[in-house]
């Protein structure tokens, strides 16, 4: 099979032939019929920032992806050859403590397919048949490669209930951008976009946000309480990961307010934890992957009701072979891109 491997422990990937995987009992041999690149993807190419070190090279990564079942194996039950598939990539053992209560997205022995072990950028990839996600038409088929991180944002901003409420989407690369739409699906009053980037405050706007602001404008904290009231938002969902702007972000949240932290830094933070969380009351929640499967029904859910409507988000495809042109895009100073998909 073709398939875009990381060959060196330096910036960039190659496409070049590679050894189709032989399943275990437990998984399925998914042909990928497209993968969206992922932040992880992101920093695996460059080599640069959490989740670059990968365990063996070549490597074949690639977080989020779908497909057809074209091989199943003797233990993996409920799926037969043809089936339309999108992938869980969180790995659950199924035996700790988290996965046993409930919470397997933070198993204790978490593995992360295209990071721990071979993902989808590639013709072929061996999936454990308990991370397959079967759809039950084909009225998704093209958005299969990015149910993954959709379901993230559906986490992230529904684990609460936001009807009436004002939502601050901080930083909207494109698992903001499903941030904005869902929180307005979800009965959201004011939905506030805030991204330096002109081209992604757009596109929020298309997606369903009310306001878009740049993130670099003076006084944007004021700008913030003007747009929703003086007291502040009542959640902000934290998706950039900046150190700028997380603290700007706890200083538009509301006395008692919900803080959602999704994004991940790359750099030491400086808060004022007494003044800013401790003494206002500020409810802190982590979010890390989707919750296996909930996540899952209330995104097919959304998403087959019409409720809501990523696809605005997708905005360049391109082949397997011109992989280059499609990180160089993301890459760019001006992220003048959403989604991007990459197609075999």
């Amino acid at each position: 099979m073709k398939a875009i491997l990381k060959t060196s422990r330096s910036r960039g990937a190659s496409y070049r032939d590679a050894q189709t995987p032989v399943i275990a009992k437990d998984e399925l041999l998914i042909r990928v019929t497209a993968a969206s690149i992922s932040p992880s993807d992101l920093a695996i190419h460059n080599h640069a920032g959490p989740g670059f070190a990968t365990p063996t090279l070549p490597f074949a990564f690639g977080q989020e992806f779908c497909g057809e079942v074209v091989e199943i194996g003797s233990l993996a039950k409920g799926f037969d050859k043809g089936d339309f598939v999108s992938v869980e990539s969180h790995i659950f053992c199924g035996v700790c403590g988290q996965c046993r209560n409930d919470q397997r997205h933070i198993c204790q022995n978490l593995r992360v397919i295209g990071r721990d072990v071979p993902g989808g950028l590639a013709e072929y990839a061996a999936v454990p048949a308990r991370c397959a996600w079967k759809h039950t038409d084909d009225s998704l088929k093209d958005i299969g490669a990015i149910m993954g991180p959709f379901g993230s944002s559906v986490h992230a901003v529904l684990s609460e209930d936001l009807v009436g409420r004002s939502v601050l989407i901080s930083g909207v690369a494109p698992q903001g951008l499903f941030a904005a739409a869902i929180a307005k699906a979800g009965g959201a009053k004011r939905v506030i976009a805030l991204d330096s980037s002109d081209y992604r405050r757009k596109l929020a706007l298309k997606m369903g946000a009310d306001v878009a602001m740049d993130s670099s404008a003076a006084d944007c904290v004021g700008r913030i309480h003007k747009a929703c009231g003086q007291e502040g938002v009542d959640a902000v969902i934290e998706m950039s990961g900046g150190a700028k702007a997380i603290a700007l972000g706890l200083k538009a949240l509301r006395p008692g307010g919900r803080f959602v932290a999704f994004g991940l830094p790359v750099e030491n933070l400086n808060l004022d934890y007494a003044g800013d969380i401790v003494k206002r009351g500020i409810r802190l929640e982590g979010v890390a992957g989707r919750e296996i499967f909930r996540s899952w029904y209330k995104m097919e859910s959304l998403l087959k009701s019409g409720a809501v409507d990523p696809r605005p988000a997708v905005t360049h495809t391109f082949a397997f072979k011109d992989f280059k042109k499609a990180f160089a895009l993301i890459n760019s100073k001006d992220k003048r891109c959403g989604k991007v998909i990459l197609k075999p």
